[in-house]
C-alpha cells in the first residue's frame, strides 16, 4: 500500500507560492500608495517583500502587475461567482448577482472592505501607466466573463449577446466604482442603483429615447 505523499508537498508548495505572491503584491501596493509610481522600484517591493529580485521576476512582469495583483484576483472571483450562478438565471441577473456575490464575500473582502484599495484605485486614475494595465486586466476579466455566458446561454463566443450584457454589466460596475472612488457613498448602495439604472433604461423602448 503506497503512502502517496506528494499532493501534501504539493499542497505545502502552492500555500507557499500564494503567500509569496501575495506578500509582493502587498509591498507593492503599500510603497505606491504612499510614494507614488515612479518613487518605487521593483527592488524596493521585493526588499519590502523580504524576496530577491529574482524572486519578484518569477511572479510579476513589471511593478504595475504586482501593485493591481488584488484588481486581477477580484476579476477571477466575479467569473467564479458568475459560473456557480444557478443554470435558469437570465444573463444579467447572473452577472449582477455575481458581482453581488463578489462583494458580499466576508472571507476575501471586496475593495470596499480592504485597506489602501481605494488611495490604489484613486492613484490608478491619475497614473498612465497603472491605468492601462488596469484596463487590460479588466479587459481579460470581461473576456472570461463572456466565454462564461456563452457557456451558459449555449452560443458560441463570438455570439454579440454575451458581449453586450457582459459590457453593460462591467460599465455598471465601473461607474459605480468610480463614483465610490470620489464619493461618500457604500459601494454596494453604488453597485444596485448602477445595476437598477441598467434595468430601468433596458425597460425604455429605444422609440421614448431622446437627445439630452
Amino acid at each position: 500500500m503506497s503512502v502517496r505523499p506528494e499532493p501534501v508537498v504539493d499542497g505545502r508548495r502552492q500555500r507557499k507560492t500564494l503567500r509569496t505572491r501575495e506578500a509582493l503584491a502587498s509591498a507593492a501596493v503599500e510603497l505606491v500608495v504612499a510614494r507614488g509610481l515612479r518613487a518605487v522600484t521593483v527592488e524596493e517591493i521585493a526588499d519590502r517583500a523580504d524576496v530577491t529580485r529574482r524572486t519578484f521576476s518569477r511572479y510579476f512582469a513589471s511593478k504595475e502587475t504586482a501593485v493591481l495583483d488584488g484588481v486581477r484576483a477580484d476579476g477571477d472571483r466575479i467569473n467564479a461567482a458568475l459560473r456557480a450562478r444557478p443554470a435558469d438565471e437570465d444573463p444579467v441577473t447572473a452577472y449582477r448577482a455575481a458581482v453581488r456575490d463578489w462583494l458580499d464575500d466576508e472571507g476575501e473582502p471586496a475593495w470596499h472592505r480592504r485597506p489602501g484599495v481605494r488611495d490604489l484605485l484613486r492613484l490608478t486614475e491619475r497614473e498612465p501607466t497603472l491605468f492601462g494595465a488596469h484596463h487590460h486586466l479588466r479587459a481579460l476579466a470581461e473576456a472570461e466573463s463572456v466565454r462564461v455566458l456563452a457557456e451558459r446561454m449555449g452560443v458560441p463566443e463570438d455570439d454579440l449577446r454575451p458581449a453586450v450584457v457582459v459590457g453593460a454589466g462591467a460599465g455598471a460596475l465601473v461607474a459605480a466604482t468610480r463614483l465610490w472612488l470620489f464619493g461618500d457613498e457604500e459601494l454596494p448602495v453604488l453597485v444596485d442603483r448602477a445595476f437598477d439604472a441598467l434595468a430601468g433604461a433596458l425597460a425604455i423602448p429605444t422609440t421614448q429615447w431622446s437627445a439630452p
